[in-house]
C-alpha cells in the first residue's frame, strides 16, 4: 500500500529531472528534508512490494539514494520516509529499453506557467514527433518539442509521444498544481482591520459635517434691505 495521509516534512527530487529513463542512465533520489535528524530514506513500491534503499537496490548516501545502472524492474513508485513513519511527495519513474522517452516535469506543474515535452531518442535525432494526451492525438512538432503555455487543469493527463522509426514512448502523467489563493497574514489583517475601521470613522465624521453644515445653512437669518 502506497503512502498517504501522515505528514509532509521532505521533498523527494530526482536526477535526471525527469520521469522517464533509458536503461543504464544513472539515477539519483534525494530527500530535500525539514528535519535532518529525522533519519529520511528513500522507498519504493514496485509489483505492490515495499522496500528500501540498499537493502535489496541502490546505494544510500545520506537521505539521498543512487542506482548506477536502473533497468526495467527499477520501474515504479519512490517517495521519502522517516523512522516515524512520515512521508514526501511520490514520484513515478519509468525505466525503458526502448528507443524513445518522453522528458516531462517529474514534479506538479504550477497552472499559469509554461511547460515543455520533449520526445527523445536513445541516439541523438532530429525528427519529428507526434504527442497524444489520454491516448488521443494532439499534433505533430518538427523540432520533438510541445510547449504547453499558460497550463491550466484541464492539461493534466497522461502524455505519450511517437518519434516515425525508432518508435513509441511509455506514458507519463502530467500533473497541474492549482495556483495558490493569496492570503493575509495576521499583521497585514490587523492593519487592514485598523484602515477599514479609521476609513470608516473618517466616513461618519464626513456624513456627520455635512448634516450639521445643511442645519447651519437652512437657519441662517434673511437680511432685510428695507
Amino acid at each position: 500500500m502506497l503512502p498517504c495521509c501522515r505528514p509532509t516534512q521532505a521533498l523527494l527530487t530526482v536526477s535526471p529531472n525527469r520521469s522517464q529513463l533509458f536503461y543504464g542512465e544513472f539515477l539519483s533520489l534525494n530527500c530535500e528534508e525539514e528535519d535532518s535528524s529525522a533519519g529520511w530514506t528513500v522507498r519504493r513500491m514496485i509489483r505492490e512490494k515495499m522496500t528500501e534503499c540498499e537493502v535489496h537496490w541502490g546505494k544510500s548516501a545520506g537521505s539521498s539514494c543512487n542506482i548506477s545502472h536502473p533497468v526495467h524492474m527499477d520501474s515504479g513508485v519512490y517517495w521519502c520516509e522517516s523512522r516515524e513513519g512520515a512521508t514526501s511527495n511520490t514520484i513515478n519513474i519509468t525505466v525503458t529499453g526502448g528507443a524513445v522517452i518522453l522528458q516531462s516535469p517529474v514534479l506538479p506543474v504550477m497552472e499559469g506557467a509554461a511547460v515543455t515535452l520533449n520526445c527523445t531518442t536513445k541516439t541523438p535525432s532530429d525528427l519529428p514527433a507526434d504527442f497524444y494526451k489520454d491516448g488521443s492525438f494532439i499534433r505533430t512538432e518538427s523540432t520533438g518539442q510541445m510547449t504547453i503555455h499558460h497550463v491550466s487543469k484541464s492539461d493534466e493527463g497522461l502524455y505519450k509521444c511517437n518519434i516515425s522509426g525508432p518508435g513509441e514512448s511509455p506514458p507519463s502523467w502530467l500533473a497541474v498544481r492549482a495556483r495558490a489563493t493569496p492570503t493575509l497574514t495576521p499583521p497585514l489583517l490587523v492593519l487592514w482591520s485598523v484602515i477599514s475601521v479609521c476609513g470608516l470613522a473618517v466616513l461618519v465624521v464626513l456624513v456627520v459635517l455635512v448634516v450639521m453644515v445643511g442645519r447651519c445653512v437652512r437657519r441662517k437669518p434673511k437680511v432685510d434691505n428695507g
